[in-house]
């Protein structure tokens, strides 16, 4: 039988400096982010109801973050409704893995959104440094073919923050404090936009 230890002495500060530190990055979301998930939010919903499509685009933690937000969005946050029309495209392994294989790995969000995206749709587009090649080159595509983006970042917001009309920008520059914050922006811009459609 395992018998329980109990953390030593460092696993405990170590702690207690990582609840410090998530609680310094929550505490300087301000009216700017307020803002910005209201506005981002909008966008979405003028999208949803003028027929467009909401497209989650990620690099490994991001990209459990666009699957995690389209599944609240097809499924339900909070509230029975109809079902939103909503996508990450970080979920066709085969696609995925087709596009690795015979294109530059960068070009594998580029070629998907040229392939789905539509001037009506919004493109939510996932990167805690800003500066993911093949997220910038998602971006252009949605750009060329007259969708809005939606930048989620961190850090000083990287090359991405250039290219969105809206973009959250996480206040740190930890990597995990950075996904803390854009779990926190995902759930309250998918709560916003469901309460949108409940009553219909």
């Amino acid at each position: 039988m395992l018998k329980f230890n109990r953390m030593s002495h460092h696993n405990s500060d170590q702690l207690r400096t990582r609840i410090s530190e998530a609680q310094a990055t929550f505490a300087a979301l301000n009216d700017s982010f307020i803002e910005v998930v209201e506005d981002a939010a909008a966008c979405a919903i003028e999208s949803l109801k003028n027929g467009g499509a909401i497209y989650f685009v990620g690099n490994g933690g991001s990209a459990a973050d666009a699957q995690h937000w389209a599944a609240e969005l097809v499924g339900r946050y909070l509230c029975e409704r109809q079902p939103l029309n909503a996508h990450a495209l970080t979920t066709n392994s085969s696609t995925y893995t087709a596009l690795v294989n015979d294109y530059p790995p960068e070009e594998v969000f580029e070629r998907q959104v040229l392939a789905h995206v539509r001037a009506n749709d919004i493109v939510f587009a996932i990167s805690t440094s800003g500066n993911s090649e093949n997220i910038l080159r998602a971006v252009a595509a949605a750009e060329k073919v007259g969708a809005q983006v939606v930048g989620v970042t961190g850090r000083d917001g990287g090359k991405l923050v250039e290219h969105c009309e809206i973009c959250f920008i996480a206040p740190s520059d930890d990597t995990p404090r950075i996904q803390e914050a854009h779990l926190f922006f995902g759930h309250n811009l998918c709560e916003i936009i469901e309460q949108a459609f409940v009553a219909e």
